[in-house]
């Protein structure tokens, strides 16, 4: 049966030390807490309800003990302190009955109730790219596509540089599922961005009809175009004000005459 729509259902219990009073209190340590879990699975091939899988599971402090698998038709241990109980319950067949029974009333049913979310559900993605410098022109760059917002789940992430896919410095992430029912997922490229190069990330999912492509042009920032600025502004002042006082000083030196020595004055 091959990967497909999965239905669980959890039922869970605390088991703490019971109530005691006065000296008995006193004297006795409280015992520690176990968890007690029981899970109910129904695994649908090919997301259809066609070939249904019904799982009942049983957990002891986190510890799976046993578990009924429809496949098999019978309980199977998982720990070995549990198949006393398995090889018990393998000789009901009521019991027998009753869990196969659930491949219909409860897998198969709930299927029909959550078939239009499960499949006609679709959230496209939105794309963005994250550069993790500030002068990214200066060194190596991590650049980092988010697809976030998405259902169902997976999607392709490609990175290309000037039209061609890039292979070499990528990495992806998980993909993590959110608490709305939606999807995230990132991948990364690790590059020497120079100046005129183009990068794009392009991601692929089932509510797409064409990929969606957001691109990314390495520029400098701008903290480095303010120091651009102000150099060359401070470099035109300075000009003009090495211009003006030579001007200054030529009028100056035109328009005065020209004076005899203080020795041929009589």
């Amino acid at each position: 049966m091959g990967p497909g729509l999965v239905l669980r259902g959890l039922v869970w219990m605390l088991l703490g030390a019971p109530l005691v009073s006065g000296a008995e209190r006193r004297l006795r340590t409280p015992a520690a807490h176990f968890l007690y879990q029981e899970k109910h699975e129904c695994r649908f091939a090919n997301g259809t309800a066609g070939q249904v899988r019904y799982l009942y599971r049983d957990f002891w402090d986190r510890q799976e003990c046993w578990r009924f698998d429809s496949r098999l038709g019978r309980f199977v241990a998982v720990a070995p302190l549990c198949e006393r109980d398995v090889e018990r319950f393998n000789r009901d067949p009521q019991q027998l009955q009753y869990r196969m029974a659930l491949v219909d009333s409860y897998c198969r049913h709930n299927y029909a109730i959550y078939e239009g979310f499960f499949h006609s559900r679709q959230v496209q993605p939105l794309v963005r790219i994250s550069p993790t410098k500030a002068e990214p022109l200066a060194h190596h760059t991590l650049l980092l596509c988010t697809a976030a917002g998405y259902y169902p789940s997976e999607v392709v992430i490609k990175w290309l540089k000037n039209g061609q896919e890039q292979t070499e410095g990528v990495g992806y992430a998980d993909e993590i599922q959110n608490g709305d029912w939606t999807f995230h997922a990132q991948a990364m490229l690790e590059t020497v961005p120079k100046r005129g190069d183009v990068y794009a990330c392009q991601v692929e999912h089932s509510s797409l009809t064409d990929p969606i492509t957001v691109q990314w042009e390495p520029q400098t920032s701008d903290s480095a175009k303010s120091k651009v600025w102000t150099g060359a502004v401070g470099a035109a002042l300075g000009v003009a004000f090495v211009a003006g006082g030579l001007s200054f000083y030529l009028r100056n030196r035109k328009a005065s005459p020209l004076q005899p020595p203080a020795a041929l004055i009589s």
